[in-house]
């Protein structure tokens, strides 16, 4: 399915709430690119390019360091879920609220 240009923030389909407040984001990533963004939606995920390649997990570490110094949060409130060697990934995000996630997303986009 190809990248929407819709907003991130008007469709917030891929974002969800678990136990504890857990916030869980579905990412499509798309490791390899020029630099490091998030550009869209994908389906019902959130599209993220990645600057650096898919290799020993370098690509899942630059994925918590952009949201941890994005949200403002240290990188141990963020883990990868799901999706390990997957393009499809699942983060869980703790220490903080669905509104303060898409308030500091919205600051950045």
């Amino acid at each position: 399915m190809p990248t929407n240009p819709e907003s991130p923030l008007t469709n917030t389909n891929w974002l969800s709430i678990g136990k504890n407040n857990v916030l869980f984001l579905a990412i499509h990533a798309q490791p390899a690119a020029k630099r490091t963004a998030i550009v869209g939606i994908h389906g019902d995920k959130l599209k993220v390019c990645l600057a650096s390649p898919p290799v020993d997990g370098k690509a899942n570490s630059v994925l918590i360091k952009f949201f941890a110094k994005l949200l403002r949060i240290p990188k141990g409130s963020i883990e990868l879920a799901r999706g390990e060697t997957s393009r499809e990934k699942t983060l869980a995000v703790s220490r903080l609220s669905s509104e303060e996630l898409l308030e500091r997303l919205k600051e950045c986009l």
